[in-house]
């Protein structure tokens, strides 16, 4: 499959460039675009010959849902079963970086959904995939734009990297602001479940839906079973090497040295403020410890550059288990092979 690159500038674009690739969706094709999470691999969510190519061309399980995004949330409304009360809430988080999983109508396909009678659906925030969905006309199903399990994308070149000849065309908007896919939050019960954190904290969730459920599994503390919602069920965001996760504690420095003694050519990728702690090894800055956001908007890049790099293995300091560090510790813990705690 021949591959095109269509450059639009998500601050300046022509609205023909979004037309055109507006009629690759229609036409049942593969377009990559820019969310102001990750980028995402996309279809039209109502033709199922065109979702199971997104399927094919990630490698991705059957069994893992899809989010169906949306340009307006009113749009939502003829794909859902919403009270009055929730839609007027979740109208507060829109758009943004949040999905919501939501009882669904029947003129969503199964495979969008893994068979399940629920839907992911979100009103992505940024430009181009906002004006890309509308010009579509209907609702685009897409998970991230790499090869399944890999660290998820968050430039360009990324997409290029896993699915360059596998998609019929990639939209370059430049790299992405938040570098975590979005938050998931299902709401078909009284009490709301975190299902995947991202840049919507539970201290945000809380704000807006009162008491809200964190299960086990956020936290890695239990198996998933059944994925209710991307992200869940699957190890993810992966490197080919072998990768440690280190978990927060006051003796991480300690434990680092103690690990990387047990390679010859270790990698670390650590806070700005321990770097002078590895001065004879290899090391990444993740950014700072007084900032999560940085931290997390390089994650999946460090990730994809750390397997590039000639070392054994990635060991991986941790931050600590409170706001958006809930969502960074959710994804390093489904990346790592081996969690030291």
């Amino acid at each position: 499959m021949q591959t095109k690159i269509l450059e639009i500038d998500p601050l300046n674009f022509q609205l023909e460039k979004i037309k055109e690739a507006a009629e690759y969706i229609k036409a049942g094709k593969l377009v990559v675009f820019p969310t102001e999470t990750v980028y995402g691999l996309g279809a039209n969510a109502l033709d199922e010959t065109a979702v199971k190519n997104i399927f094919i061309a990630k490698g991705r399980p059957s069994d893992n849902p899809l989010i169906a995004h949306f340009s307006d949330i009113k749009d939502i409304l003829d794909f859902v079963e919403i009270d009055k009360n929730l839609f007027e809430k979740i109208k507060i988080l829109t758009p943004g970086p949040i999905t919501f999983v939501l009882k669904k109508k029947k003129n969503i396909p199964d495979i969008v959904t893994a068979g399940r009678n629920t839907v992911a659906v979100r009103i992505p925030a940024h430009p181009i995939a906002r004006a890309l969905i509308k010009e579509s006309n209907t609702p685009i199903a897409a998970p991230s734009a790499n090869l399944s399990g890999k660290p998820s994308p968050t430039d360009p070149q990324h997409v290029i990297e896993d699915l360059n000849g596998r998609v019929d065309i990639i939209i370059n908007g430049g790299k992405v602001d938040f570098g975590l896919e979005s938050t998931v939050i299902d709401l078909t019960e009284k009490i709301p479940t975190l299902l995947r954190p991202g840049p919507i904290t539970p201290e945000k969730l809380r704000e807006i839906f009162g008491k809200i459920e964190i299960p086990e599994f956020i936290y890695g503390k239990a198996k998933v079973d059944v994925a209710r919602a991307p992200g869940m069920k699957y190890r993810h965001y992966a490197p080919d090497k072998k990768t440690i996760l280190i978990e927060y504690s006051e003796n991480r420095i300690e434990k680092i040295h103690q690990l990387a003694k047990n390679y010859k050519n270790p990698l670390i990728i650590a806070f700005k403020e321990d770097e002078k702690y590895f001065s004879e090894i290899d090391t990444l800055i993740s950014g700072s410890i007084e900032n999560y956001f940085e931290i997390a908007t390089n994650l999946f890049a460090f990730l994809r550059e750390a397997d590039k790099t000639n070392n054994d293995v990635i060991i991986i300091e941790g931050v600590e288990d409170k706001g958006l560090g809930i969502s960074i510790m959710n994804r390093l813990r489904k990346a790592a092979t081996e969690i030291w705690r």
